[in-house]
């Protein structure tokens, strides 16, 4: 008599965007038989485990802009931050005495 597995079922994302091809609709996902989640491309045969998935955020760094380098916006030559009048009162001002 032979082992019987249960099959997995495989469950289509609505909106998934295949990483590899960029087809939308075309993705599903499942379980391994090692209890991984499994994401795969119908459309192209792209196959990525969570455990693959989760490497590959780690190694993916933040992109540097000139914006935003390490996290802290600068500003170009000459230019000043705003500054907006009226929101509070002066330091040692009178504001409300009447």
């Amino acid at each position: 008599m032979s082992e019987h597995k249960p099959k997995r079922p495989r469950r289509f994302i609505a909106g998934a965007v295949c990483p590899k091809c960029s087809e939308m609709d075309k993705t599903v996902m499942y379980s391994n038989d090692d209890g991984e989640e499994v994401r795969e491309c119908i459309s192209c045969g792209f196959s990525q485990t969570t455990s693959e998935q989760a490497q590959e955020d780690q190694q993916a760094q933040e992109l540097v802009t000139r914006v935003t380098p390490d996290g802290k916006p600068i500003l170009d030559d000459g230019e000043k931050p705003l500054k907006i009048l009226g929101l509070s009162s002066p330091v040692g001002g009178n504001a409300d005495k009447t």
